[in-house]
């Protein structure tokens, strides 16, 4: 049987976006699949708002932790999303990588205001990711349905 596909989601520091994104992604795919995510600079944390954000909508990223794309390079990532113009511009190319699409989302990292202020920009973020990878993954899902797993292919930006 063959590996599961692998989706790398990438951003800059792997704090919040990316996060946010693979754990939306994990649940909307389902099994079949692998989903990553990684930074171009690692913040070194997943930035305690993003967790809060997810554990809102039941999904639980309290595990996850911040690691450079560097180490997926050695590894057969099938599709790369980046979500945020410096990662779309670092970006390499990884062995087996098949499509690559660009969905640019606002860092709610840089939000500034009391607690609940930021928060309410997690949010927003959040559920503009969690509207984009949903589709995605039906998309995905479809295609596999229908015989080609391809869906999405080839290099998609927003």
């Amino acid at each position: 049987m063959s590996q599961s596909p692998l989706i790398l989601v990438l951003c800059t520091g792997n704090s919040c976006r990316s996060h946010l994104a693979e754990g939306i992604l994990r649940q909307a795919l389902g099994e079949g699949y692998q989903v990553a995510s990684a930074g171009s600079k690692p913040a070194g944390y997943v930035h305690p708002l993003a967790i809060k954000a997810m554990a809102e909508i039941g999904l639980d990223i309290s595990a996850h932790h911040s690691k450079h794309l560097d180490d997926f390079l050695n590894q057969p990532v099938e599709t790369v999303i980046t979500v945020c113009g410096k990662a779309d511009q670092v970006c390499p190319m990884f062995p087996g990588q098949m499509n690559r699409h660009h969905f640019p989302f606002d860092d709610p990292a840089h939000a500034t205001g009391t607690e609940e202020e930021q928060l309410a920009v997690f949010r927003r973020v959040r559920d503009e990711i969690r509207a984009v990878f949903e589709a995605y993954a039906a998309g995905r899902r479809d295609a596999r349905s229908a015989g080609d797993g391809t869906a999405f292919g080839g290099d998609t930006r927003l």
